[in-house]
């Protein structure tokens, strides 16, 4: 599944479309201070449950934060549990 990236206003998400203006999967964030993304918020329909989905998402997020040299909070419960299960994310994890 192609994951697709939309930034405006200090808010973004990476997520995956459905049909019209409906997102199958959404990663929330936003972006408040110069060099921290806030994940905010991770949500999967029904019908993408199961399939590593919210992983995957979170992984997009940190490969963005490496790439432009940003740190995550992850507010988010689920984007919390990802970074706990990963030492590999650390190093955009923000102190």
């Amino acid at each position: 599944m192609l994951i697709q990236h939309k930034q405006t206003d200090g808010r973004g998400m990476f997520f995956i479309p459905g049909e019209e203006d409906e997102k199958l999967a959404e990663l929330i964030y936003s972006h408040q201070q110069p060099d921290t993304l806030i994940a905010e918020h991770t949500e999967v329909s029904g019908e993408l449950q199961g399939q590593n989905i919210g992983f995957q998402l979170v992984n997009t997020l940190v490969e963005h934060a490496r790439l432009h040299h940003f740190k995550i909070a992850p507010v988010c419960p689920f984007v919390k549990s990802v970074f706990d299960k990963k030492p590999d994310f650390q190093d955009v994890l923000a102190q």
